[in-house]
């Protein structure tokens, strides 16, 4: 398998949900901005309402800096109302609902699963030049945790604007980094 990191995110053109209104989003509308997209494998499930919600709670302080959070389905953009308006958790949900019911944003990122039509859990950053700087899939039955997302997506946004700095383990903003060097080999 080849990876995801560093290449270009897909080309798309897809219809989208978000507050209370259909629109229509393309790959043009994340040039020059940080993108963070949340694939998730069907409306009116089990799992993907709490993790849903525990996204929007991280809503506020991804917009703070800078990223623009799209969650996707292979649901349709209606299938995406109807669920908003018929579950409180969901009804919360102040970012986009992308409808990707051709595919091409999961087969983009590598997400789809063929056999049942949906799309794995995977969440990816992509970076204001189309790069995918973060990538992460995992089996339908695991649930997400918005809280380390989020601590990724702060270092991944740190490290491109501190040239030559890396972030260890569990790096928290304001906690110390890394600069590579001969001076660090056998020190840590």
């Amino acid at each position: 398998m080849e990876s995801i990191i560093n290449q270009h995110a897909p080309e798309f053109t897809v219809q989208a949900f978000q507050d209370g209104n259909f629109k229509t989003v393309t790959s043009k509308d994340i040039e020059g901005k940080w993108a963070l997209f949340f694939f998730y494998p069907a409306d009116f499930t089990f799992v993907c309402p709490t993790e849903l919600e525990d996204l929007q709670s991280k809503y506020d302080e991804l917009k703070g800096m800078g990223v623009e959070v799209f969650s996707v389905s292979t649901d349709s953009h209606f299938v995406h109302k109807a669920w908003h308006d018929t579950s409180d958790r969901i009804g919360k949900l102040q970012y986009a609902m992308l409808a990707d019911p051709l595919a091409v944003l999961s087969r983009g990122f590598g997400v789809y699963k063929e056999d049942e039509g949906v799309a794995y859990r995977g969440s990816f950053l992509v970076n204001p030049e189309g790069l995918v700087k973060l990538a992460e899939i995992q089996d339908n039955s695991i649930g997400r945790n918005a809280d380390e997302l989020v601590r990724k997506v702060r270092a991944a946004l740190y490290v491109a604007s501190h040239n030559g700095e890396v972030c260890p383990a569990k790096w928290q903003e304001g906690n110390e980094t890394l600069k590579p060097s001969i001076d660090l080999v056998g020190k840590l």
